[in-house]
């Protein structure tokens, strides 16, 4: 070999071990991370803590709605004392109002029997005076003596004529005295009556006067109550707001972080496969320029699994045909749905009036949305004659009638739509609408 060509070979040497040395390096600086960019591993971390935080999160936004809950049903059962409350101090108002007008009645015959029995005694006074007057000159002490009139009689004839003027007059007198006597005694027997009732009915007066103080001390504490449990509950939805405020970031920032993962991954795999490939080109040029091997790593692939998850709802009937059997039925499958005080939603929640008024509704029939005025809607029937799809009022409550003495209504914030019997309470009305 020539120097010449060694030097030629040195040369082709050197650029051979260049090009590895260029490639090695390329290989590194793809390999290498940069130090500003965050790893898969260090996102999965943060994403685990993340979820972490996300699960205590929902942990408090489950206690916050669980306490809302809790003080809705209780500010519901306020709700209801006081719609009752209000309904028997409307009726003790309506009874204080009507013995007001029996106390006025009674007045005013204590009133005409005074009258009466001062006109007795007058006419009993006057009687009397006449009687003396006319027979001063026979009466002693209010009798008369025969002896006198035989005495001073002119003949017999004239003796007989006199005392039998005299007897007539006397019996005359003493029945009038006597009849006044009677209606003196009737009147004042009958006074003395009607002061009595009138007396029983002042003390009803006062004693309906101390429980309507009483109801409307109560109807006072169960709005204060109500007011209340108002302020404890916006702020108990409020708390729950933020919370899923909170969960509703987290779950963002997860999802992020999923993609963020996902890129990373994908980054880092396209860098291993980048450096695999620049190993084997290493490879290939370390063998001719070195006349060695370079073993290759194998990769590996990524699996997403994915699962789904569904959700099924309770379905309803439809209403069908304006019916009352069918209104009736259509009311029955509501049963076991929560009571909402104010609430008209067969599904979600209602009361009793906005039961009646949501399931009518359902078949295009417009009826009033309180029991008060449902009393005096639709055709009045008596409960003898009811039939499947009246409606049946309670002081206060209303419900739907299914036929043999049974209904269904929103009873309770406690026990919600349920089945009940008719005559479970004093019914005030039966209305029928259909």
């Amino acid at each position: 070999m020539s120097p010449l060509n060694g030097g030629d070979d040195m040369k082709a040497g050197r650029r051979i071990v260049s090009a590895a040395l260029i490639i090695i390096f390329t290989i590194l600086t793809l390999t290498a991370e940069p130090v500003w960019a965050a790893t898969s591993s260090e996102l999965q971390k943060k994403q685990d803590k993340l979820n972490q935080q996300k699960n205590q999160t929902q942990q408090e936004l489950d206690n916050a709605n669980s306490k809302a809950d809790a003080l809705e049903r209780e500010q519901n059962q306020v709700g209801e004392k006081i719609e009752e409350t209000n309904g028997e101090l409307v009726a003790i108002l309506a009874d204080i109002e009507l013995i007001k007008g029996e106390i006025s009645q009674k007045e005013a015959d204590i009133t005409d029997t005074q009258a009466k029995y001062d006109e007795a005694q007058r006419q009993a006074e006057e009687l009397y005076a006449a009687m003396c007057s006319r027979i001063k000159f026979m009466y002693e002490k209010g009798n008369v003596t025969y002896v006198e009139i035989m005495l001073k009689a002119a003949s017999f004839s004239d003796m007989t004529t006199k005392a039998g003027y005299a007897e007539s007059l006397y019996e005359y007198d003493r029945n009038q005295l006597d009849a006044y006597a009677t209606a003196q005694q009737e009147a004042a027997d009958y006074k003395a009556q009607l002061e009595e009732e009138k007396s029983e009915l002042e003390t009803t007066q006062e004693e309906l006067g101390e429980e309507q103080g009483y109801l409307e001390t109560m109807l006072s504490k169960y709005r204060s109550e109500y007011s209340d449990y108002g302020t404890r509950l916006a702020s108990a939805r409020s708390a729950a707001g933020e919370y899923a405020a909170k969960l509703k970031k987290q779950t963002q920032e997860i999802a992020s972080l999923d993609t963020e993962i996902a890129r990373a991954k994908a980054h880092e795999e396209a860098e291993r496969k980048a450096a695999e490939e620049a190993r084997k080109k290493a490879a290939e040029a370390a063998k001719k320029a070195a006349a060695s091997n370079t073993a290759g790593g194998d990769g590996q692939s990524a699996s997403s699994s994915s699962s789904s998850s569904g959700s099924s709802n309770k379905s309803y009937s439809p209403p069908g045909s304006a019916t009352g059997s069918n209104i009736a039925s259509y009311a029955c499958q509501f049963v076991g749905n929560p009571y909402v005080f104010g609430g008209t939603s067969l599904t979600n929640g209602c009361d009793c009036s906005g039961f009646v008024y949501s399931v009518y509704g359902a078949f295009g029939i417009s009826v009033p949305r309180s029991s008060y005025s449902l009393a005096t809607a639709g055709t009045a029937v008596s409960y003898e004659d009811a039939r499947p799809g009246d409606v049946i009022v309670y002081p206060g409550h209303c419900a739907i009638y299914l036929g043999d003495g049974r209904i269904v209504h929103a009873s309770s914030a406690k026990t919600g739509i349920k089945y009940g019997y008719a005559l479970y309470r004093t019914i005030t009305a039966v209305r029928r609408f259909v």
